[in-house]
């Protein structure tokens, strides 16, 4: 028995993809914290919601731009509305262009702190969160969009957010920053591990398309390890213990590497989910410890 058509509330719920929005609360948490000795809730906010748009901006050009180029037909995935026939591709750009608006609603705060760089950065994220799956050269059909979640999702979130607050820059927020973009992109890595075989069908030369499953895995094992290591080298530079905090998801992190290295195909979609939540687990306990 096929499952009931979700209403259309739901359906754009669906089409947000709340499990990825992780990412966006966990980058713009970290970069708040970092600037806690003269933290103001106005940037904080303004930041999350420039992030969240642009999560949920991606997501629904995502869901338009792979329905039409036919990604989704053998999908192995979870549901997507347009492929779905819940929304028409219409509806989901639509969705998008009114993310992308909310987006600028909030980021012209930003800019007004910042001035021309916050500017620049936000019409580089914009156009890039249109041009993930959208346009005539797709980011994510160029092998772009590991590259395009670490820089958006994790450096000029953290250090946006941190610039905003603040007006400057530090060690601590660049190094972070990159901690918080590999585990955004490692979300990635499992979506592109789970596809690559439709992906390779329709032309969508993703990093996992184009080098291989054991490179796909080998970059999901950098990312994570990679976020660890970042935690420890700071604790040991700033002599500040609480900077380890994050090595209590350290467990879980090895389960992830040992699941990606294990399973396949449709098993990776609880991983991804999974993914999602050990990067937000461990950007809040980050969170925690740069505050001190």
């Amino acid at each position: 028995m096929s499952a009931a058509r979700p209403s259309t509330r739901e359906a754009w719920l669906q089409a947000t993809r709340p499990r990825t929005l992780t990412a966006a609360v966990g980058a713009v948490a970290v970069g708040s914290s970092l600037a806690h000795a003269r933290h103001r809730w106005d940037v904080t906010l303004a930041s999350l919601g420039v992030a969240v748009s642009l999560q949920i901006a991606s997501n629904f050009y995502n869901d338009y731009g792979d329905f039409i180029r036919g990604a989704d037909a053998e999908r192995i995935g979870p549901k997507r509305a347009a492929q779905s026939g819940w929304l028409s591709p219409e509806k989901l750009r639509l969705g998008a262009l009114v993310a992308i608006l909310a987006a600028i609603a909030c980021g012209l705060h930003i800019v007004r702190l910042i001035g021309w760089p916050a500017l620049v950065a936000g019409v580089a994220a914009i156009a890039s969160a249109v041009a993930y799956t959208a346009g005539p050269a797709p980011l994510g059909y160029l092998g772009l969009g590991d590259a395009f979640v670490m820089l958006f999702f994790g450096i000029v979130a953290v250090n946006g957010n941190v610039l905003a607050h603040t007006g400057e820059l530090s060690r601590t927020s660049l190094a972070t920053s990159i901690a918080v973009g590999g585990l955004a992109t490692a979300i990635l890595v499992v979506n592109n591990l789970r596809d690559r075989v439709g992906d390779a069908k329709v032309g969508k030369q993703t990093l996992v398309v184009r080098f291989g499953q054991r490179f796909g895995r080998l970059e999901y094992t950098v990312l994570v390890a990679g976020a660890y290591a970042i935690a420890v080298g700071l604790a040991l530079l700033d002599a500040r213990p609480l900077r380890l905090l994050p090595l209590v998801t350290l467990p879980l992190a090895l389960v992830r590497i040992r699941s990606i290295w294990t399973l396949d195909g449709a098993e990776l979609n609880a991983e991804l989910g999974r993914t999602a939540q050990l990067g937000l687990a461990y950007n809040l306990l980050l969170a925690v410890g740069v505050s001190s």
